[in-house]
This record gives structure tokens, C-alpha cells and sequence, in this order.
């Protein structure tokens, strides 16, 4: 499959450095995503900043709270406060309602009468700026262009127009038309776009979140379990080709499986099942540092 870029990339990187340069590629998997918190939260407390951010579908979501200088606790309190509670939920789905037959006439089947762009618009923390050029560390999105079946990097412009082409699940979420190119869901090309950052980072970290098809093995699945539970088996036959050819330096995994692409009002459910993920990616990253630094001493 083909892939193409739009403008704003840029290789900040040196030839000499005494800190490692970190890649964080977060990836989709819409609220088991929610995992992508307790990574974000191990990086402020070891005092470590990413020189990149990658991010595709709810991990476009994630990265951008993080490029715009939101510490990991902060996004937790925000996430909890707009998507862990019901009623918190319909009273801000409820603002977002049509206002006239022509806007009811734009719904998704998914959600009614809303689009992507106006759901982030009520959900999204208002610390998220509205440009790419106003972010604190630089941030790669990935979206799928439909028409042109490739991979589109998006780094510049407006960013909650990116992160909305990014997120737009198919059957879920109207498409997003940015620069007039009609755009789905990134995770469909690229569920953990850590291939995006081997060029500016030492030290890549992969989140993956998509998790696979869980049962007993002899139930047949219904309609909607067995579409997206088939779109996590191709995303899984993406991921593995990409890590057999150019691995990231860490792949991460947080114990999502269980959970569905849009229980988000599970919120405190997904982050209390997936938190043993901090602790051993502390683990893991220190090692990869001192590694790093033996390299440096020679």
C-alpha cells in the first residue's frame, strides 16, 4: 500500500547528544487506549520528555494531550471526568445534539446525529490547541486516505482536524476531509506508527493497545464483535510485519484484550487492569537507558 505525506515534518535530531532522544508511538484501539496514561504517567515520573510523539486513532488523541504539555495524572483526571461517567457523558452528548434536518441528515449510524468533529469538540481538553505549530513536542498523526489507500502523516495545520481524521473508526464515525482528501481511521494503515519515529529517535517506544478476539474459542461471535474483532486481526498482521522489519526498541502491551473499542465508560475498569504496565516499562526503559549510556562511554 502506498504511502504519501503533508508538509510540517521535521528531524530535530544531532549527531552528538548527552541524553538520549525517546520516540513515543501510541496506538489505536479506541478506549483501550485509556492504557496509554499509565505510560505517559511512567515518563513524568522518571523526569523524561519524548523528542517525538506518534500517534494513530485514540493514540493520535493521547499524543496530542501530551505534546501540549499535559502531564499524565492531568490527562487521567480529564479522561475520567468526560468519558468514565455516564451521566457526565449524555449531559455533554446531549450540548452536541442537532440543531436542524440537515445536521441530523450528516449522522453516523454509530452515533446517531454526531460526527467525529463535533464529539472531539465537546470531549477534548481545551489545554489541546487548535494548531499543530502551537504543541510543545512535536507530534506525527496518522490518518488512512480512502480514496488514495495509503498512509497519510499529518504535522501541521489544524490539529483537532487531524485528530478527528485519525480517530474516524469506519462504521462508527463519519470520514473527516482534510485538505480535501477524505480520511478514515489511522489505526487501519498504521496501529502503532513507532516506523515513523526511527529517524529522530535513540529510543522508540511502542504502545500497542488493539488487542485481539477473546472467548472461549467455540463461540461464534455476533455481528459487531466479529467486525471489529476481524479489523484487530488485520491491525495485529500490520503491527507484526512492521516489527519483524524495523522492531521498535520497546513494544509495549498493556492487558486490554477483554475490552471493547468503545467501552469507554469502563474507564476506571481499563486503567485499574492495565497498571501493571507502568511498572515494568519503568523497568524495562532504565535498562534501555544505562544500555544507552554504556554505548555513549565506549
Amino acid at each position: 500500500m502506498p504511502s504519501h505525506s503533508l508538509p510540517g515534518l521535521q528531524d530535530n535530531g544531532a549527531s552528538l547528544r548527552a541524553e538520549p532522544r525517546i520516540g513515543l508511538a501510541l496506538g489505536g484501539g479506541g478506549a483501550r487506549g485509556l492504557a496509554h496514561i499509565h505510560v505517559i504517567e511512567a515518563l513524568d515520573e522518571m523526569g523524561l520528555r519524548p523528542a517525538a510523539i506518534a500517534g494513530s486513532s485514540i493514540g493520535a488523541i493521547m499524543g496530542a494531550a501530551m505534546a501540549s504539555g499535559m502531564g499524565g495524572a492531568e490527562i487521567r483526571a480529564v479522561a475520567i471526568a468526560t468519558v468514565g461517567r455516564r451521566a457526565d457523558v449524555i449531559a455533554r452528548l446531549w450540548k452536541l445534539r442537532p440543531t436542524s434536518l440537515a445536521e441530523m441528515r450528516m449522522g453516523s449510524f454509530g452515533l446517531g446525529p454526531y460526527s467525529l468533529e463535533r464529539v472531539l469538540d465537546g470531549f477534548l481538553p481545551e489545554a489541546i490547541p487548535r494548531r499543530f505549530e502551537d504543541l510543545a513536542i512535536p507530534l506525527t498523526i496518522i490518518a488512512t486516505d480512502y480514496y488514495a489507500q495509503s498512509e497519510t502523516e499529518l504535522t501541521a495545520g489544524d490539529l483537532r482536524l487531524a485528530i478527528a481524521a485519525s480517530a474516524a473508526i469506519p462504521g462508527v464515525f463519519l470520514p473527516v476531509r482534510v485538505e480535501g482528501r477524505v480520511m478514515i481511521d489511522g489505526g487501519i494503515v498504521n496501529p502503532v506508527p513507532f516506523d515513523r519515529l526511527a529517524d529522530r529517535a535513540d529510543i522508540v517506544i511502542g504502545v500497542d493497545v488493539v488487542g485481539g478476539p477473546e472467548g472461549d474459542g467455540t463461540t461464534v461471535p455476533g455481528r459487531m464483535d466479529v467486525m471489529f474483532g476481524a479489523t484487530q486481526l488485520m491491525m495485529q498482521a500490520i503491527i507484526g510485519m512492521k516489527s519483524r522489519t524495523s522492531p521498535p526498541t520497546l513494544m509495549l502491551r498493556p492487558d486490554v484484550g477483554r475490552f471493547r473499542v468503545l467501552d469507554f465508560l469502563k474507564a476506571q475498569e481499563i486503567l485499574a487492569r492495565s497498571e501493571p504496565v507502568k511498572d515494568s516499562f519503568k523497568r524495562a526503559l532504565e535498562a534501555e537507558l544505562e544500555e544507552w549510556a554504556k554505548g555513549r562511554r565506549g
